[in-house]
């Protein structure tokens, strides 16, 4: 399986639904919400739905899984994915990570619980843990997957180096790997052209992580992919960004689309084949998302460059 989700396809990301992550309750209100935006994101073509068991403290899985009970035969339409591998602050105890064989095994067995299904499609290892014994990850994933409850695996913020290191010790490839990726957060593409260059000391993304994931197969997932709005009408906290949403605006009309679907499209046109992660619960710019992939084939390199320039707000070196 060289991706999991089709090259180059959305995927929506689930952390907005189940209410205030303070509540530890929910309701019909965030039912109905979440019906909303499965229909709405359903209606542009994602076919994947993104989770991780900590997302509102379980009530993003929570509500989900009461749409898919309320609407039967919408399981077999759509693909699910979590993730494991975070413990939030609770009862004193500060929040850290958890890749062992145990917490593994039970954070799988909590998310399904909540999504009320018999299995993920995807489950991804959700941040690298230092005391990880990849020998016991790839037992609880093993496991997983002979009793039917996981049929891929994945990984999230891992570097090239990690991600090689554990599937030397996975039975099963690793599919995907999902970094914040976007106009604005553009460490990934950065530290592909300051090799040998000063501004290179200051980028700490892991060159070569990349070209791993390419050269595998292994889909690169974007979270954050619409930059909180910034380009798309939540306002510029700089000249750069300003003189991008400008840009943005200039080539959805020329295109006859929206800015959303140029935001995308410029992480799609990346040879990697990006998958961006839509995660606004907002069912206007949910829509607004539609042509991204349309775009992408038609975005020239000029304006690719062109905007990445423009957002850094300098030249290339």
């Amino acid at each position: 399986m060289d991706n999991v989700n089709g090259r180059g396809r959305l995927i929506y990301g689930c952390m907005g639904l189940g209410g205030s992550w303070d509540i530890n309750h929910y309701g019909a209100a965030e039912i109905d919400q979440a019906a909303a935006v499965i229909e709405s994101a359903r209606g542009i073509g994602i076919g994947l739905f993104d989770h991780a068991d900590i997302y509102r403290r379980g009530k993003s899985e929570a509500v989900f899984g009461e749409v898919l009970v309320r609407s039967p035969g919408l399981r077999e339409k759509i693909r699910l994915q979590t993730k494991c591998g975070i413990r939030l602050a609770e009862g004193g105890r500060d929040g850290h990570y958890d890749l062992s064989r145990e917490a593994i095994l039970e954070r799988v067995n909590g998310s399904l619980q909540r999504l009320q299904t018999d299995y993920v499609d995807v489950l991804l290892l959700h941040r690298p843990d230092p005391l990880m014994d990849a020998r016991e990850v790839a037992d609880a994933v093993g496991q997983l997957m002979a009793e039917g409850k996981v049929r891929h695996v994945g990984v999230s913020n891992m570097s090239g180096a990690q991600i090689a290191y554990l599937q030397d010790r996975l039975q099963t490839p690793i599919v995907a790997n999902q970094l914040e990726m976007s106009l604005l957060r553009r460490d990934w593409l950065e530290s592909t052209v300051l090799v040998n260059h000063p501004e290179g000391r200051e980028n700490s993304f892991p060159h070569g992580t990349l070209e791993l994931c390419m050269d595998r197969g292994i889909e690169l997932q974007a979270y954050g992919s619409l930059a909180q709005g910034r380009y798309t009408g939540a306002g510029a906290d700089s000249p750069a960004e300003a003189a991008a949403s400008e840009m943005l605006v200039r080539l959805a009309a020329e295109k006859n689309t929206t800015p959303e679907s140029v935001l995308l499209a410029w992480l799609m046109k990346h040879p990697a084949r990006i998958s961006p992660v839509v995660g606004t619960t907002n069912l206007s710019r949910i829509g607004a998302c539609a042509d991204a992939v349309a775009v992408a084939g038609s975005m020239t390199r000029a304006e690719w460059y062109g905007l990445w320039i423009t957002a850094r707000g300098s030249n290339l070196p």
